[in-house]
């Protein structure tokens, strides 16, 4: 006699998009779960379908689905069974008892590798709070979703899938490094060849491995203070020594860097976290103390697109005729940060090392998807994006603007060119304790500490980003902001 696959075994989670999508995932899980043998009979559709409190139709398509892929059969006056080509099946757990008693001393393998000390969190349901007022988000109805998903069909089609489902053994997908050669470089001022140009998992990836390639025990590195966190953790990874150079209205000061520095990382298009931009006088100077002390500068020009109060400043980079600086740019910032495709730029040499660590590590990013940005930059897409992000960000900026003018808070740096953040201080009050007091209120803030190695005792300073909020809720959040100062 047949075995059966019980109603209860079938039921729906919210692990896809779709109806359909959702009930394939739970027949799928239920032939697995319970180990069922071929020939093990489903109910039929009417039956799951009067079950599950949905169209008999939805039914029969995912069952057609299904018997497409291996997983079920139909037979002629059997209905629906399970086949006996099912993909995989599980495999009876070992029993663990007596492992757990000689279990690994994890602290003791891991003790020279230490968790970071600073790190930038917010809440894994930041979505759900009102007034999210957090760096690095996107507001979603900015993106063109049409535009991408027909740039994914073309990357997914027979032309491009023989090409890009090869291993490419470190190779770079060729039309998004022309995109970034051709158009991206040249809006930041300066060229660069095909061999000069490294796509990376985002721009952290690219500081990783610059900073891989370059940190040493015996090379002084300086960083900004305040500054991005990561910077700071790359770098303590590496065991490398560290100088936290204070910065001013102008950014890093090349006049303060000590006499031994070998090693620079800055972000002199819009500091982090307070916006500052270096003026061209500072750059040029920041390159001949370069020079002078045989240095070499990382330059993270993490969001030189949301530049919509005045045209960008040149890049660092554009300036540099000695190949010392090393250009780290992404595309995270300005289309959506899950995207993960950032890009290195310096000397050739220095790629070809950094491409042949970055193999060792993840060998390239996914072809697929570096097929498909390079598309959605080519076909004009992302400029067209780029219209809408700057339009928004340009009006909400200026409603945070007003509303924080009629507030007690004080801004303390922005950048002159535009952001998507601005640096405040409410004066008198732990900004930890009020991020922590806002919550209740669905308000979301960055709190200062956590860009300082050496955070002032009462750190009144925070981060207010406006990219992710609703330009008409951004008042109402300064507001709940000022009540809680009270």
């Amino acid at each position: 006699m047949r075995s059966h696959i019980p109603f209860d075994a079938i039921f729906l989670r919210e692990d896809a998009p779709t109806l359909q999508g959702r009930l394939a995932a739970a027949i799928v899980r239920a032939i697995l779960q319970s180990r069922a043998r071929p020939g093990a009979r489903l109910p039929s559709s009417r039956q799951l379908a009067q079950h599950l409190g949905m169209s008999r139709m939805t039914v029969t398509l995912v069952y057609q689905e299904l018997i497409s892929q291996g997983y079920l059969e139909s037979l002629p006056r059997s209905g629906i069974s399970v086949a006996a080509t099912v993909p995989h099946r599980r495999v009876d757990a070992m029993p663990q008892g007596k492992l757990r008693e000689k279990s690994v001393q994890w602290d003791k393998w891991l003790s020279e590798h230490d968790m970071p000390k600073r790190v930038i969190r917010k809440p894994d349901n930041w979505r759900s709070f009102r007034y999210p007022f957090i760096f690095g988000q996107v507001d979603p109805d900015l993106f063109d979703h049409h535009a991408w998903r027909d740039c994914a069909r073309r990357a997914l089609g027979t032309r491009d899938f023989s090409e890009l489902s090869a291993d490419r053994y470190g190779a770079d997908d060729p039309l998004l490094i022309d995109y970034i050669c051709s158009n991206t470089l040249p809006r930041r001022g300066f060229n660069a060849e095909p061999d000069e140009v490294l796509l990376t998992l985002g721009a952290q990836n690219a500081l990783y491995l610059a900073v891989e390639l370059l940190a040493r025990i015996d090379r002084l590195a300086v960083t900004e203070e305040p500054g991005y966190p990561d910077f700071a953790e790359t770098l303590r990874r590496a065991s490398s020594p560290i100088h936290f150079l204070p910065v001013d209205e102008m950014g890093l000061d090349p006049a303060r860097l000590p006499q031994n520095t070998r090693l620079i990382i800055a972000t002199p298009s819009h500091h982090i976290p307070t916006g500052a931009t270096m003026p061209l006088s500072r750059r040029q100077e920041l390159l001949r103390r370069a020079n002078e002390l045989d240095s070499v500068i990382i330059e993270d020009d993490y969001d030189f697109e949301m530049s919509y109060l005045a045209p960008p400043a040149p890049a660092l980079k554009s300036l540099d005729a000695a190949g010392r600086v090393i250009y780290i740019g992404s595309f995270s910032k300005s289309l959506f940060p899950g995207l993960r495709i950032g890009y290195m730029v310096a000397p050739a040499p220095f790629i070809a090392r950094a491409r042949a660590l970055r193999a060792m590590m993840l060998r390239h990013p996914p072809s697929h998807l570096q097929r498909i940005t390079a598309y959605f930059l080519a076909l004009g897409h992302y400029d067209a994006h780029i219209v809408r992000l700057r339009r928004s960000l340009k009006q909400k900026r200026a409603v945070l603007e007003e509303a924080l003018a009629a507030s007690s808070l004080k801004i303390m740096g922005a950048a002159a060119q535009g952001g998507s953040s601005v640096w405040v201080s409410a004066d008198g009050v732990d900004s930890h304790e009020l991020a922590q007091r806002l919550r209740n209120h669905s308000v979301l803030i960055e709190p200062g500490e956590v860009f300082f190695e050496e955070p002032p005792e009462c750190c009144t300073l925070f981060r207010l980003g406006y990219a992710s909020i609703k330009a008409e809720l951004i008042a109402k959040g300064i507001r709940l902001i000022q009540e809680s100062l009270k």
